[in-house]
């Protein structure tokens, strides 16, 4: 029988080695060449494609077009997969990869049209653009076809690729678009839910455009407001539902968005301005950005260093030698509800102008081994009509600067030449993309900051509710680059931004506010710059890297003092509960049990605090209707938490204090229910394990530890400057000087290459978890490739 058995198994061993071999080959085929020389017609000049021991490449052209060419050679070379994910995504074409399973988010994507859209846009942009995007889809595709075998993930979803095009540069911008936007105005209209039901005192009160925590630019910390006496709001004897959920932890999610800061010559050795940035975005594997050296040799010579985006021919963030930029998402409001009043005729709704009937598109969504879907939208003058709006009473529309031929240009191409900050921060306002918060800084030691992206000019209604435009006002047109706010030079050296409000009074006029994150973050990463009179580009790593947890520190007072004596009289979970969060590390560090012990004693109060608000608006609409909870919700919670006024307590309660304790005893039952051991067990490595997964490691776990990074707990969380999730976080870190880029360094959550078998599908990843400062610039030439151009 053993004999039987070794035969049986060296058999099936055998078999798998023969399986194995083609599966090999193939993929080892689909790897890039990266040395010796490639003829190609789509150059003038002759191209070198020198990469490093990190697998980042430096291209050197003769002109623009054949960098461009160039660039996107190596995207097709080492993204392609990742590059068609973006462009299907916007478009709404998943589908036709991965069967009926994605029908869902393509129909929620298709509902924009972004491919049609994309097609207006490319009309309407100059020739020179025009010129360096034909050349990137170019290269794009001679990139791909160098490849011997398609890349593996074909192989993977049988299917096989398509070609690039033109508008799919654009297509990557919609996506962005769409993971920094609110794409269907739902901030709006759930704010709206709650607007038709609260006095009006009591929903600002509840949804402030600040707190305390502000630490803007221009203007004051938002003052706490009062809160509504019993006259204005009472909710004695009403009886609020249920808040458990399964994980009290994923309440709070983290935003997308970033941090970003310059400091001004006057404070650096070097006299140069220092400008860093760390985007927070969900990070994959392969990485969201791709590092890269760009270089031209004519006469209008450009040398960029910094981080690109594959599927566009240009670079996001970095330095072109003279100025330096980076970006964070503004959340400035860039969408509206516009309520659709039905006219009198079927299929009609009422304009300024008189009924018009609604324009009916029909798209046609591929499927996988399946029929198409038949998919038909609505629009009015003013956006496509929501199919799932969250109002059960009206119908709404979608105003939505993505939608217009202003919202994306290629405007990141005349930052490759600005020499000043001036220059930059005028090309900024020009720019088509989602609006940012664009900070800069110049070799000569100059600073500034404004918004990067088109801003709608608003008449005539409340920006923050959904609205009705069919009897005038609405939006107006663009504002003009000469009203954008913006900064220069400020008194203290020092600017930051970090997706709260930045200024106030004429300029948040301007802006508006799209859901402004809590200004603890912002506050933390200003009160870090203003710790220190001189800076080094690597100082800036400090501030990113800083998990303090100093928002949550009153937290923790009050989860100490809540658990007093009595309350912890016979009680000894409670007992446990207090001794680790008194004795907590004060960090977001994995080994800090107190920190995630206090977070989640947080969450659950929260979450109460805010189901008590509101349950008139529940009782109106339903107690499963999903509500917005605004980003400022912590200046009314904390507020109420310590003057614990008695006419704001449901009867759930018997005091604020048993309040209290019932979300202690919320936190230890979860913990109970979803973890083996005890309380001293649960650290915050625990729950922030990362997750930097490949697209199709879910599909195929099988596969994950050779597609993933590795699964590590990771330090940093939300209202703090290392802002990390599990699979959301910094997918870059730099700071840099211009004009002295060598000084500066640069690090991502994964490699370069977008294949597991190359060498360089995981390199940089351990210096980007340690917080280890890479180099900016490329290093010495380890593989050179030389596209020939050939006449």
């Amino acid at each position: 029988m053993k004999r039987l058995f070794v035969r049986f198994l060296v058999t099936a061993v055998s078999l798998a080695i023969i399986a194995a071999l083609p599966a090999y080959y193939i993929l080892t085929k689909s790897l890039p060449k990266l040395n010796g020389e490639v003829a190609t017609s789509g150059i003038r000049q002759d191209v070198t494609i020198e990469r490093d021991a990190g697998g980042i490449p430096v291209i050197t052209a003769t002109n623009r077009a054949d960098l461009a060419y160039a660039t996107g050679y190596v995207h097709g070379q080492d993204r392609f997969f990742q590059m068609d994910l973006t462009r299907r995504n916007a478009a709404g074409e998943l589908s036709e990869l991965f069967g009926a399973d994605a029908l869902p988010v393509d129909r929620r994507h298709r509902f924009h049209r972004f491919r049609k859209r994309a097609t207006r846009v490319m009309d309407n942009l100059p020739g020179n653009d025009v010129e360096v995007i034909e050349a990137y889809t170019n290269g794009v595709n001679a990139g791909l076809a160098s490849l011997a075998a398609k890349p593996f993930e074909y192989f993977l979803t049988g299917t096989e690729p398509r070609p690039w095009e033109k508008t799919d540069s654009l297509l990557v911008v919609y996506t962005m678009y769409m993971e920094l936007n609110d794409e269907r105005a739902n901030r709006d209209v759930r704010r709206g839910l709650v607007h038709r039901v609260l006095p009006q005192q009591v929903f600002d009160w509840l949804y402030p455009q600040g707190t305390t925590w502000d630490a803007p630019m221009l203007g004051e910390p938002a003052k706490a407001a009062h809160i509504p006496d019993a006259n204005e709001y009472n909710l004695n004897g009403a009886i609020t539902a249920s808040v458990r959920s399964l994980n009290l932890e994923d309440r709070e999610p983290l935003l997308p968005g970033s941090n970003n800061w310059a400091v001004a010559g006057s404070l650096t050795e070097s006299g140069e301005a220092i400008v860093a940035n760390d985007m927070h975005l969900g990070i994959t594997a392969p990485n969201v950005f791709y590092r890269a050296r760009l270089r031209t040799t004519d006469a209008s010579a450009i040398d960029l260093n910094g981080v690109t985006l594959p599927g566009a021919p240009i670079l996001v963030a970095g330095s072109n030698g003279r100025v330096a930029w980076g970006n964070t998402n503004s959340y400035g409001d860039w969408t509206d509800a516009v309520i659709v009043v039905p006219g009198s005729e079927p299929d009609t709704y009422l304009t300024p102008d008189g009924p018009r009937k609604f324009e009916i598109f029909t798209e046609s969504i591929a499927v996988k081994n399946a029929e198409p879907e038949i998919y038909e939208i609505r629009e009015t003058i003013w956006g496509p009509v929501l199919d799932d709006s969250p109002d059960p009473d009206r119908q709404i529309a979608v105003s939505w600067i993505a939608h217009h031929v202003e919202g994306v240009t290629l405007g990141h191409l005349a930052l490759e030449t600005a020499a000043s900050v001036e220059e930059a921060l005028d090309i900024a306002n020009t720019i088509g993309m989602p609006p940012q918060n664009f900070v800069a800084g110049d070799s000569r030691g100059n600073i500034g900051w404004t918004i990067a992206g088109s801003i709608p000019r608003r008449e005539g209604f409340d920006p923050l509710l959904p609205a009705d435009w069919s009897e005038g006002g609405g939006w107006t047109g663009w504002v003009p680059p000469a009203e954008y706010p913006r900064v220069i030079n400020p008194a203290s050296g020092r600017i930051w931004t970090a997706n709260a409000r930045v200024v106030d009074a004429d300029g948040l006029a301007v802006i508006g506010d799209g859901g402004y994150d809590l200004g603890a973050r912002a506050r933390q990463i200003r009160d870090d710059l203003f710790s220190k009179e001189r800076f080094a580009p690597v100082d800036m790593l400090d501030v990113q890297l800083d998990d303090r947890a100093i928002f949550l520190g009153r937290w923790q007072e009050l989860l100490i003092a809540a658990l007093d004596d009595q309350a912890m009289s016979g009680n000894v979970d409670r007992s446990a509960y207090r001794a680790l969060a008194q004795g907590w590390i004060p960090r977001a560090s994995p080994d800090s049990v107190g920190y995630r012990l206090v977070r989640t004693f947080r969450s659950e109060v929260r979450s109460r605090v805010f189901a008590m608000m509101m349950q008139p608006v529940l009782e109106v609409y339903g107690e499963d209707t999903e509500l917005r909870i605004s980003n400022q919700f912590e200046g009314p919670l904390w507020a109420l938490v310590t003057e614990r006024p008695a006419h704001l307590l449901t009867a759930n309660y018997e005091s604020w204090e048993d309040l209290l304790l019932q979300s202690v005893d919320s936190s230890i039952e979860y913990f109970a229910e979803n973890f083996e051991g005890g309380l001293e067990q649960r650290t915050w490595g625990e729950r922030n394990i990362a997750r930097i997964r490949h697209p199709l490691s879910r599909a195929l776990p099988f596969l994950s530890r050779w597609l993933d990074m590795p699964a590590e707990a990771l330090p940093g969380d939300s209202n703090l400057p290392r802002a990390q999730g599990p699979s959301f976080g910094a997918s870059e870190r730099f700071a840099v000087s211009p004009g002295n880029e060598q000084g500066g360094y640069l690090h991502m959550p994964a490699g370069q290459s977008g294949h597991p078998m190359s060498d360089y599908y995981r390199v940089g990843h351990d210096d980007w978890v340690q917080g280890r400062p890479s180099p900016f610039l490329p290093g010495d030439a380890v593989h050179t490739l030389t596209l020939k151009a050939v006449h």
